[in-house]
This record gives structure tokens, C-alpha cells and sequence, in this order.
């Protein structure tokens, strides 16, 4: 079985769920797109991951934020609002009678093309939105045994070629990145940035414990994560010291502790790092206050939605 943060308790209501392409429900093996779509063709696309928690779709607004400022990055005009795009994941999510435990995943392409090409001005379309909504839960098993990481040779990148804060469509360098943890017989990679210091994790960003201190990479080469922010919010707000750094792998096999955050799994401790035993090599005790504070911070966003 695959190991790794993305582990989703199997759900066969899945099997049945309605997903949206342009304001159009479809069956989940008739939902398709055109092999003319900019998001096929050359990855010209940009997307958003968030969670339906107790009828409440969470950090709705930082979500909605981070997807706007990619759009606008990559020159991709929205004939939609945020409040219309609202409007359409809940018209997905209640079509499918959806209240809990659901993961939904926004894409939004620059439409479709005349021709295989990579300019803009022979898109034909409006931009194509697909949303894909799905009862997904991290496995709490995979989250008590912990990930190990790999530190791959592909670098992230540098923000005057493709800034690591664009969610966008263009993921190959991750999937290579993670191919090389793979074949290493990791879990996941770690990814360092142009300087040879620790940034993030392939579809993750990372984070470790040294003498009570929690340590993350500055935000120049890492994923713009909304988890990875309210994690530093927590940490702020609770008298923990966080530091955004520049530290390298010598720093990271020293560490008491590790752990990566995302919107599908929260915080996922670290175990091992390059063969490397991480701390006492299971979910740390810092590591564990964390993520029940982060907890806490989604039951106060649901109880104020």
C-alpha cells in the first residue's frame, strides 16, 4: 500500500460521487475534459485544496485568496467572484448531500485551445473550473507511524522562474523530486532551495523541533501553505517559539523533532530523514501539541462559521 501524507481512508461513497465541470454534475467515470484544455496540454492551470469540516468549508477565505493571487500571477483572468465561486463548490457539495470529512479539489485552467500551443491568445474558451469533491480522511494509522523523507536532488525553484508560492498545474519537478524519495525507499522528498538550505517537501512543507524551538524555512523557496501559516499563527499565539531560517541538513539531523503540514493532513510527523533517525524517531511530543492546537484552531473557525 502507498505510505504517505495523501493516505486516505477508503470510502466507497467515492465511488458515486458527482463532480463538476463547468457548473455541469457528472458521474465520477464520465467526468471529462478536452484534450484541447490548457491544463492538459502544457499545465497552464491553476488549483485550490481545502476541507468541508461540520458543514463548514475551512479558512475558506485564505484559500480563496492564495487561489486569486495565482490566477493573477499567471496573467489568468476569472470570469467568475469569489462569492460565485462559493456558490459553486456548495452546489457540488450539496448535490452530493456532502456535510463531513470531505477534501475538494478546485481547478480552474486557461480553457480550451484552437491547437496544441502554448500561447495564450489561441485559448478559444473561458477558463475551465472542475471541482472535485471527495470523502477523504487521513489515515490515522499512517499518521501515528510517521513518514520518512528522502532529500532529493531537484531543487525548488527560484522565484524569477517559477515561484514555489504558485499553486499551479506545472508539478513535474515535485513528481520527479518524488520519484527520486521512491526509488531511495522513502516515503516523500525533502527539497532544498537554490542555496542548498532546507525549503519543503514535494506536496508538503516542513518543519523541525530543536530545544523547544520549532524551525521552518523562510517563504522564498517554499510552498505559500495554509497550514504551514496557521501552524506559525498557533505557534505565535501559544508562546512557542517559531523561527523562519535559513538551516541546512546538518541542522535537520540533529533535530529533536520533525514534521510536514498540509490541508489533507494536518501535521504528519517525520520519523527518518536520509536513513537518519529523526529524534526518538516517532510522533513527538511537540510535534503532537501542535497538531492538537491546530485541531482547535479548525473546531473555533467551525464554530464561528
Amino acid at each position: 500500500m502507498v505510505h504517505g501524507t495523501h493516505n486516505a481512508q477508503e470510502d466507497s461513497r467515492n465511488d458515486h460521487i458527482l463532480i463538476s465541470i463547468n457548473d455541469q454534475l457528472f458521474p465520477r467515470n464520465e467526468a471529462k475534459i478536452s484534450v484541447f484544455d490548457s491544463g492538459y496540454l502544457v499545465g497552464d492551470g491553476v488549483w485550490e485544496a481545502l476541507r468541508l469540516h461540520n458543514g463548514v468549508l475551512v479558512f475558506l477565505e485564505d484559500h480563496l485568496n492564495r487561489l486569486w493571487q495565482s490566477a493573477k500571477t499567471v496573467g489568468m483572468s476569472l470570469s467568475f467572484t469569489k462569492k460565485e465561486l462559493t456558490e459553486k463548490v456548495w452546489n457540488t457539495l450539496d448535490a452530493n448531500s456532502m456535510k463531513d470529512g470531505v477534501h475538494v479539489r478546485i481547478m480552474v485552467t486557461r480553457g480550451i485551445k484552437k491547437t496544441p500551443s502554448q500561447d495564450p491568445r489561441l485559448t478559444i474558451s473561458g477558463p475551465n473550473v472542475v471541482i472535485i469533491p471527495e470523502y477523504k480522511k487521513a489515515s490515522n494509522e499512517s499518521k501515528e507511524k510517521g513518514i520518512t523523507l528522502f532529500t532529493s536532488t531537484i531543487r525548488r525553484g527560484s522565484p524569477d522562474y517559477l515561484d514555489p508560492r504558485l499553486n499551479c498545474h506545472s508539478k513535474l519537478h515535485e513528481v520527479q523530486a518524488l520519484i527520486q524519495a521512491i526509488e531511495a525507499g522513502a516515503d516523500e522528498a525533502l527539497m532544498l532551495d537554490v542555496n542548498g538550505f532546507v525549503a519543503t517537501c514535494n506536496a508538503t512543507n516542513f518543519f523541525m523541533v530543536k530545544n523547544g524551538e520549532v524551525w521552518t524555512s523562510t517563504s522564498k523557496y517554499c510552498m505559500n501553505g495554509i497550514t504551514r501559516a496557521k501552524v506559525i499563527e498557533v505557534c505565535n499565539s501559544n508562546g512557542i517559539t517559531c523561527v523562519e531560517k535559513d538551516f541546512s541538513l546538518f541542522d535537520v539531523y540533529g533535530a529533536d523533532e520533525a514534521f510536514v503540514t498540509g490541508t489533507f493532513g494536518g501535521l504528519t510527523p517525520v520519523t527518518k530523514i536520509d536513513g537518519r533517525q529523526i529524534g526518538e524517531g516517532k510522533f513527538g511530543e511537540m510535534t503532537r501539541k501542535l497538531s492538537g492546537l491546530y485541531e482547535n484552531l479548525i473546531e473555533s473557525e467551525v464554530a464561528n462559521g
